[in-house]
């Protein structure tokens, strides 16, 4: 056939479209919102409107990047669809928890997530605490009772998700976010940032398989913690361009935010060129990480998804 391989949006390896990532997305976001569904509880359970809230937040759309990285990363190292859609389903969890807090009026003040009212605007501001507040400990729950994992698996899955999301991983970023509001940063200072706030999450998505792999073969888990690292840059490098060129309607969000808020973004500090070249640089080295491994075929468009998103 004509159309053998499908390319992404940077030069690099050519990737089958029988091995092609996209056409299996619908099948992994229908399991992980399964699982995400089965979790949470209903609406219709007291206290109701928690639920509804916590539920609310769930689903709003998104595109699940962070579940997608967990099963994608799992056909790198062959690991069962049953064993992954607790992973996905927990970290997904913990990112709809920091998404809450994130538009509150002590945060960002956000009206708009995903194009639809922020919990606090749709609900008020003290049920969008407390629906965050209850999705962080289910995010654990759900990790401790994954079915055919040991417990001490399941222990140390609940150990990296917990340092992903605490003061030295994506709530220590937001931290030191709200603290770089008009200041300005060096490439260090804010890419040391960009790797706690957002790509600590990410890395631990990536990560968490290497967990559920038995046995993981030499080399694997130094690749995918490359991988997982930089593709994380990768993404809130991206996530900066976005709300400078994109448009609202598009991006889901109040484009120009950063801006008006005076955040410490890649764009504002280094200009609009630098950081699409910084974006590809990052991409390149992702890249490069998977090449020591089987089967990355999944990751490797992911990457290229992540980096080209919203062009």
């Amino acid at each position: 056939p004509e159309n053998v391989y499908a390319t992404g949006p940077t030069d690099g390896p050519r990737v089958p479209v029988a091995n092609n990532f996209e056409q299996r997305i619908p099948h992994y976001t229908r399991r992980v919102e399964a699982k995400l569904d089965d979790v949470l509880p209903g609406s219709e359970i007291q206290p109701s409107r928690l639920h509804e809230a916590m539920r609310y937040a769930i689903f709003n759309g998104g595109k699940r990047v962070r579940p997608l990285l967990v099963y994608s990363a799992g056909e790198c190292l062959g690991i069962s669809e049953s064993l992954l859609d607790s992973p996905a389903a927990a970290i997904e969890l913990i990112h709809a928890f920091s998404l809450v807090h994130d538009d509150l009026p002590a945060m960002d003040d956000d009206d708009l997530r995903r194009g639809m009212p922020t919990l606090h605007r749709r609900f008020d501001e003290a049920t969008a605490i407390l629906a965050a507040d209850a999705m962080q400990p289910l995010a654990f729950a759900v990790l401790a009772d994954i079915d055919g994992v040991a417990g001490d698996a399941r222990a140390r899955l609940v150990k990296l998700v917990a340092e992903a999301c605490g003061s030295m991983g994506m709530t220590g970023g937001q931290s030191m976010d709200l603290g770089a509001e008009g200041r300005s940063l060096d490439a260090a200072e804010l890419e040391h940032m960009f790797a706690l706030k957002t790509g600590a999450l990410i890395h631990a998505s990536v990560m968490s398989t290497c967990v559920l792999a038995d046995p993981i073969p030499d080399g694997h888990t130094a690749a995918l913690d490359g991988f997982g690292r930089t593709i994380g840059l990768a993404f809130q490098v991206r996530d900066d361009l976005l709300d400078v060129e994109g448009k609202t309607e598009d991006i889901g969000k109040p484009a120009g935010s950063d801006e008006r808020m005076e955040k410490a973004t890649y764009p504002s500090l280094f200009g609009i060129e630098a950081s699409r070249r910084r974006c590809e640089e990052l991409l390149g080295e992702s890249l490069g990480y998977l090449e020591a491994l089987p089967n990355a075929a999944a990751l490797n468009w992911l990457a290229r998804f992540i980096v080209d998103r919203g062009k």
